[in-house]
C-alpha cells in the first residue's frame, strides 16, 4: 500500500509540474519563432552605398511593405573591422544597427563592403548577408554578387535577411528566397517565397500578393 501511495503522490506532483511549466514553454517558443505583426522597416545605408543602388532597394521594398523609413547614410563603426582589417564583421554591424533600432522597427543595413561572420571552425566566413532569426536588424552586401545583375540579386539578399528577422529559417525549396546560400550565390535560381514562407510573412504585414 505504501508503494501505491508513493506512486500516486509522484504522479500528482508530475501533473502539477507540467501544468505550471507548459505556459512558460509555449511562451518561449512563441517569442522565438513568431515576430510582431506590422513592423516598420528602417532602411539604413552605409556611406559607401551608391545612391542608385539605394534607390532601387528602397523602391522594391516599398512594393512589399507600406511601412518604410529611410535613414541617412552612416559611416562604418571601426569596431566592426575584423582582426586584419580586411572585412567588416556582419555580426558586429548587426549589433550596432540593433542598438539604434527602436521598438516596433527592424533595420536593414546596406553596403558594398566585404562582410563576414563565424561559421563552425571558420572564424571569418565571407557572406552576402546576415540576419538573426528572429531579430530587429540585419545586413546585406553587394560585394559577392554578380556585378551585371547586382541590383536584382541585392534585393533578393535583402528580403532573405529581412525574412530571417521575421522568424523564417532557411528553406529547403530551391526556388524560395529563403534558400540557404551554402557558400554560393544561388539568387538567380530564386524566384519567389514558397507558400509556407509567404504565409508567415503575410502575417507580419508584407504585401506579397
Amino acid at each position: 500500500m505504501k508503494i501505491i501511495k508513493l506512486i500516486s503522490c509522484f504522479i500528482i506532483l508530475l501533473f502539477f509540474y507540467f501544468c505550471e511549466s507548459s505556459p512558460q514553454t509555449l511562451s518561449s517558443v512563441s517569442n522565438t519563432c513568431v515576430s510582431n505583426n506590422y513592423i516598420i522597416v528602417d532602411i539604413q545605408p552605409f556611406e559607401d552605398l551608391p545612391d542608385s543602388t539605394f534607390n532601387y532597394i528602397n523602391n522594391e521594398l516599398k512594393k512589399i511593405s507600406s511601412d518604410i523609413e529611410v535613414k541617412k547614410a552612416i559611416p562604418f563603426p571601426k569596431s566592426a573591422l575584423n582582426y586584419n582589417k580586411t572585412r567588416y564583421r556582419a555580426d558586429s554591424l548587426i549589433s550596432y544597427l540593433s542598438d539604434n533600432t527602436p521598438a516596433g522597427h527592424v533595420t536593414i543595413g546596406l553596403t558594398t563592403k566585404d562582410i563576414s561572420t563565424t561559421k563552425g571552425r571558420i572564424k571569418d566566413w565571407g557572406v552576402m548577408g546576415l540576419g538573426y532569426c528572429p531579430g530587429n536588424a540585419c545586413i546585406a552586401s553587394t560585394y559577392r554578387l554578380n556585378k551585371e545583375k547586382v541590383l536584382e540579386q541585392f534585393f533578393k539578399v535583402a528580403i532573405h535577411e529581412l525574412g530571417h528577422t521575421q522568424g523564417l529559417p532557411h528553406c529547403p525549396v530551391k526556388t524560395c528566397f529563403m534558400r540557404d546560400a551554402e557558400g554560393k550565390n544561388h539568387t538567380d535560381e530564386e524566384i519567389e517565397f514558397c507558400s509556407e514562407c509567404r504565409q508567415q510573412l503575410l502575417k507580419t504585414g508584407w504585401n506579397l500578393n
